[in-house]
């Protein structure tokens, strides 16, 4: 083969590629767009190192609750009750340690089991009475709303105790005594980065040696260069200001977690092939009716989790509190890429999404955009997100 005729196909195995991961890609960089336009538009505040920091805060529980909801919608479901049930969750973490002097530690393990039971009664009815789950999650989100009011006697309790406010507001200190720049979270970040980029390398490895390897290697080095340029500078941001928050940890060891359950454990395996095609998944033996009831415990654990989160942030527990997360959670599944019907989408993406639609929050509101205008570009994105969804697959 001449060396001509060795780069034309090169290039059409890259194009190739390409086109058939544009979705994986696009988002991706549709996050690095919106991030220079909004760096841009407001004269280099977002890349503040006080104001990343401050975004991730803002973003954790949202985060947090999608990972969740990635789960539920994969397998051809919806839970609406996730911002009601953190703010109920808050409201009961309220009660017990401020007015039971309850201990924070012991307060947030009851919850989050609260959060469990809460998201596996749902599930029960979902799984084994085969009652919608916009019906029953709908119902819960009414039912938690109101015991959240009744709970809290409609009015706000606070402050936390404050170990529990570190779970929001502490960050890992530094072990090496920095004081203005912080060298545990550089060790870290370095070290993260590395194990990242070393697995990479490695799975690579692995698909080469099965002959399964797709991903050109122009893209592969292009993406993981991208990968260590994103994450180390990322970590200078967070050691130029306080290191790395607490929460950070909390989310990113859940996102790990998760990434490893959807890509490599036989439970993520039988949720895809649950929402792909239920009935040819219980024939190949999946119990479907466990398996969503065990979905939806994780969902009510992690939107537990997150109402602590949120709570902790506030140093309140308030009768609104967790109004309207169901929403942005569901938009950053759909926007990462899951499927509207189910059998399709990834922990990344979703994780992606959340920040999208965080750093418009962010970007919007330190441009002085109203938020009634925010609401109308937020539900552009989000519709926008699921009519590519609906075409590409209607064209493929």
């Amino acid at each position: 083969m001449t060396d001509t005729a060795q780069r034309s196909t090169t290039k059409a195995d890259l194009l190739h590629y390409i086109k058939g991961n544009i979705r994986d890609y696009a988002l991706l960089l549709s996050l690095l767009a919106i991030m220079i336009f909004f760096q841009l538009f407001t004269n280099g505040t977002l890349f503040k190192p006080v104001n990343m920091t401050n975004l991730i805060l803002q973003n954790s529980y949202i985060v947090i609750m999608a990972l969740g909801m990635l789960l539920i919608i994969v397998a051809g479901h919806i839970d609406l009750s996730v911002g009601s049930v953190s703010g109920f969750i808050g409201a009961v973490a309220a009660v017990m340690m401020v007015t039971w002097k309850m201990d924070p530690l012991l307060t947030a393990v009851a919850c989050v089991a609260l959060g469990a039971f809460i998201g596996g009664a749902q599930g029960y009815f979902v799984a084994y009475y085969r009652i919608p789950a916009f019906i029953v999650t709908l119902a819960g989100m009414l039912v938690f709303k109101g015991l959240a009011l009744t709970v809290l006697g409609g009015a706000s309790i606070g402050p936390f105790p404050q170990e529990f406010q570190l779970l929001s507001s502490g960050y890992v200190p530094d072990i090496f005594g920095g004081s203005d720049f912080n060298m545990l979270a550089v060790v870290i970040g370095v070290a993260v980065t590395g194990l990242i980029i070393y697995l990479n390398y490695r799975e690579r490895q692995n698909q080469q040696a099965h002959g399964l390897a797709e991903e050109p290697s122009l893209i592969f080095y292009g993406r993981n260069s991208l990968i260590a340029a994103g994450f180390l500078g990322f970590t200078y941001l967070m050691a130029s200001y306080k290191g790395l928050p607490n929460v950070l940890i909390v989310m990113f060891a859940l996102i790990a977690l998760f990434v490893f359950v959807t890509t490599r454990s036989t439970f993520g395996r039988r949720i895809y092939a649950m929402g792909g095609n239920e009935k040819a998944a219980k024939l190949s033996g999946v119990n479907t009716e466990r398996l969503t009831f065990a979905i939806f415990a994780i969902m009510g654990a992690l939107a537990a989790l997150a109402g602590l989160i949120f709570a902790a942030r506030l140093n309140v527990a308030t009768p609104k509190a967790g109004a309207g997360f169901e929403l942005e959670v569901i938009a950053a599944c759909f926007i990462g890429g899951a499927a509207t019907m189910g059998g399709v989408g990834k922990i990344v993406g979703a994780v992606i999404g959340a920040f999208i639609i965080g750093v418009m929050n962010n970007g919007m509101s330190i441009m002085g955009i109203g938020i009634d205008w925010q609401q109308v570009i937020k539900g552009a994105v989000l519709m926008l997100a699921v009519f590519l969804d609906v075409y590409n697959k209607n064209k493929a």
